[in-house]
């Protein structure tokens, strides 16, 4: 199972670096606090969670990980076969995998300037 979740995680960022813009702003607190709204709200709404909606960041969220979600199962059609636990350690190695490749791991030494 762990080859599978790696590779399934694999085609998901795969799939976010090729189409999802948002994945490039400019500043490393920009990133983390986008990447977690954005793939917790994917989470919430592929597991039939209630999704907060109360902020204009959490309504901003909420668009593309609608949009990430929809895209997600039209293309992956084994995430129908998961059960809401495996869909969590999906997304929680998604999470983790993005944060590494976009902030902790990049080499975009913009990321951290102070002034930027």
């Amino acid at each position: 199972m762990e080859d599978t979740l790696k590779d399934r995680v694999e085609q998901l960022v795969d799939y976010i670096m090729k189409w999802c813009l948002w994945q490039f702003h400019s500043r490393a607190w920009d990133r983390e606090k986008q990447n977690e709204g954005i793939l917790t709200k994917t989470r919430q709404l592929l597991c039939e969670e209630p999704v907060e909606l109360e902020t204009p960041a959490d309504r901003c969220y909420w668009v593309d990980a609608v949009l990430l979600a929809r895209d997600f199962q039209a293309t992956y059609p084994w995430l129908a076969t998961l059960d809401k636990k495996d869909i969590q350690v999906l997304m929680q190695g998604l999470k983790d995998r993005l944060d590494y490749l976009t902030i902790t791991g990049s080499l975009n030494q913009e990321l951290t300037d102070p002034k930027y």
